[in-house]
């Protein structure tokens, strides 16, 4: 397989997925430049919320996410001769009945994990809401924050149902349905923002509140529209399992054996910069307004290594259903250098203009925000090439069905590395919010070196059985 042939393939894949990924972040995007609108407290108290709302959400989402690769490789297997299509295989290829079965079981039995762990998580954020000014969070920014994840957890239900049904139309190859639907609700996200904001329309006018109150509708509207999307799709809709008391106990174990550590190594992640927001909020207002803008932005451009190590980690597991798991060198190659591309591209704008960068999200004027947000800016340069390369490394061992081995990894580079790292540059060498970057930027490093060679070795072993 060529090169340019697999970039195709993976361009083509990844493509939807990370534009899709972009629209979903628009929706925090959009709510914090609106935040920004309404003060300083508002953006350091909102983002807050949002960096919790986002690593309870993050987990449920890995709980889930191995259901792409579980469909991809149940096509491969079951279907090698028209695999090229997975729609395709379904119909028409070998044992299509029985495939057909094992991805309808996979789909609802992730629906019933989704419920559950959306309620779990639902009151979880309102537990962290409770529980902000215990750990030394301003009260300022602690009830502000409370109220806001209050009307963040309803969200959280829909937001993992419309999770289910991307990872099924992405397992199937057919993904391009998602960017519409996303797109939509970011405009939608932003006209309820403002109503619920200022309390046009004879809406209340909630404030902060009112944002997440329109996250949690926009979650629910997506899933609505994605539902009977795949509803009317001839291909999809017979495949497309809901009946979650059908369930089987061995799919649900299955997929949460696979999935367990994918939420524990997403939650490491987010768990560390939602420590590091807790400990820079410490810090003050300004240094906390500074990380949460320059957070998002990184998370903004983190999508597309997110789409990238989707596609790839699908491709992966298709070529390993198809008994060629040797092409998936050359996945790993072209995922690799892609993002490496995108990254470096972007990391040139924020060198060459950063106030331009940071006046998109607030005041350049506030010479105590920005003063923190520039040199966070010239450090995400570096953090965007790591944390890229360690989210494809994660993504690759899913291909192979190896997710205990990214849980390892990221606890020894984010917790053993990482984090110690950033307080003794934080406290110690008194670099306070600088220092917390520094330290994250070398804990992700650790993780994407080991990923890669674990990943390597794990290929190897699946090479030598074929």
């Amino acid at each position: 397989m060529t090169y340019r042939r697999t970039g195709r393939e993976l361009v083509g894949l990844s493509a939807p997925i990370a534009l899709t990924q972009l629209a979903q972040v628009a929706l925090t995007t959009t709510d914090l430049a609106m935040m920004g609108l309404i003060s300083t407290e508002a953006l350091a108290a909102g983002g807050l919320a949002i960096t919790l709302f986002n690593q309870v959400r993050t987990m449920g989402v890995g709980l889930i996410t191995a259901v792409g690769n579980l469909v991809a490789h149940a096509v491969g297997r079951h279907g090698r001769a028209c695999a090229a299509d997975g729609a395709r295989a379904i119909a028409d290829g070998p044992d299509a009945t029985d495939v057909a079965d094992e991805i309808r079981d996979i789909v609802r039995s992730s629906f019933l994990i989704a419920t559950l762990a959306g309620i779990a998580g639902g009151v979880v954020l309102v537990a962290l809401g409770m529980v902000l000014r215990v750990v030394g969070v301003g009260a300022t920014v602690a009830e502000p924050t409370m109220w806001m994840l209050v009307a963040l957890a309803p969200g959280l239900l829909p937001c993992l149902w419309f999770q289910v049904i991307r990872q099924f139309t992405v397992g199937m190859r057919r993904p391009k349905a998602l960017l519409l639907i996303t797109v939509v609700s970011m405009l939608i996200n932003i006209a309820l923002n403002w109503m619920f904001i200022h309390g046009t329309f004879g809406m209340p006018a909630l404030g902060l509140t009112g944002i997440g109150l329109s996250t949690s509708l926009v979650y629910l509207v997506t899933f609505v529209i994605i539902a009977i999307v795949v509803r009317r799709d001839r291909t999809l809709a017979p495949i497309f399992g809901v009946a979650v008391h059908r369930s089987q106990a061995s799919t649900v174990r299955r997929i949460l054996r696979l999935g367990t550590p994918i939420a524990g190594t997403y939650g490491s992640e987010a768990g560390l910069f939602t420590v590091a927001a807790i400990i820079i909020g410490g810090f003050g207002a300004p240094a906390l307004a500074a990380h949460n803008v320059v957070n998002q932005l990184t998370y903004i451009v983190f999508q597309v290594s997110v789409g990238i190590s989707h596609g790839s980690s699908i491709l992966v597991s298709r070529f390993v259903g198809l008994g060629t798991a040797v092409r998936s060198r050359t996945v790993a190659i072209v995922a690799y250098s892609h993002a490496a591309v995108v990254v470096g591209a972007v990391g040139v704008v924020y060198l060459l203009a950063p106030n331009a960068v940071l006046g998109l999200f607030t005041d350049i004027s506030d010479d105590a925000v920005m003063s923190v947000a520039t040199v966070l800016l010239a450090i995400a340069v570096f953090q965007q090439f790591v944390d890229s390369a360690q989210n494809i490394g994660i993504g690759l061992l899913c291909g192979v069905q190896d997710t205990t081995s990214s849980f390892a990894i990221t606890l020894i580079g984010y917790w053993v590395v990482g984090l110690p790292v950033g307080l003794i540059l934080a406290y110690g060498l008194g670099l306070e919010t600088t220092g917390i970057w520094v330290g994250l930027s070398c804990g992700l490093l650790i993780a994407a070196l080991l990923l890669l060679r674990t990943f390597r070795r794990r290929l190897a072993v699946i090479e030598s059985r074929a």
